[in-house]
Parts: structure tokens; C-alpha cells; sequence
């Protein structure tokens, strides 16, 4: 029951990554029994893509950790986004300012 997705602690699954999840019992299972911050970096991974290609490719590979025990999305620094904690100084300086230096 898609009424029933969990999605992440910040995000929400959006349709397209909620239907790949939902195709399969076991995938949605594998899915739900993630923890909300687990959700929440897969959920933040693939809607950081900037094109849809990407997107697509990144809900593929989401499925495919899900389904292999994955708890996290591999080679994500993490969600910027959580307000319960800072950024790590590696978010910092890639992710938010992309310049590789830290903001003053």
C-alpha cells in the first residue's frame, strides 16, 4: 500500500522512487525496515541528481543496495538538509559551497 510508505526524517519519496520500491514485496519490505535516516539518505542521494538520467540510474542502484543490505547509499556524504545536526566539514566544503573551501 503506497499510503503506507515510510519515507526519511527530511525527505519525502517522491512517485517515481516510491513506485521502483514498492514493485517488488520484499524490496518494500527491505525498504520499511530501514531506519528514517537510512530512508532519508537514499531519498536525498537521488533527488540530488540534476538530470534525469541520473535520477533514473540512481533509483535503479537504490533498489539494487536495498535489495543487497544496504543501509545507506554507497559514496553519499550525507543529507545537508537535517537540521538536528551541523554539516561535517567535507559537506561543507563540497556539497554547499562546491568550491572546496570552507564558507568563513
Amino acid at each position: 500500500m503506497m499510503r503506507d510508505f515510510l519515507h526519511g526524517t527530511v525527505h519525502e519519496a517522491q512517485q517515481d522512487l516510491r513506485t521502483a520500491l514498492s514493485a517488488s514485496p520484499e524490496l518494500l519490505a527491505l525498504w520499511q525496515g530501514l531506519t528514517p535516516l537510512g530512508r532519508n539518505e537514499f531519498i536525498c542521494w537521488v533527488d540530488d541528481a540534476k538530470q534525469a538520467k541520473t535520477r533514473a540510474s540512481r533509483i535503479g542502484r537504490c533498489c539494487a543496495e536495498v535489495l543487497a543490505g544496504k543501509k545507506r547509499p554507497c559514496c553519499w556524504p550525507g543529507c545537508t538538509h537535517r537540521s538536528d545536526k551541523p554539516p561535517g566539514p567535507w559537506q561543507e566544503a563540497v556539497l554547499i559551497n562546491r568550491q572546496g573551501k570552507r564558507r568563513a
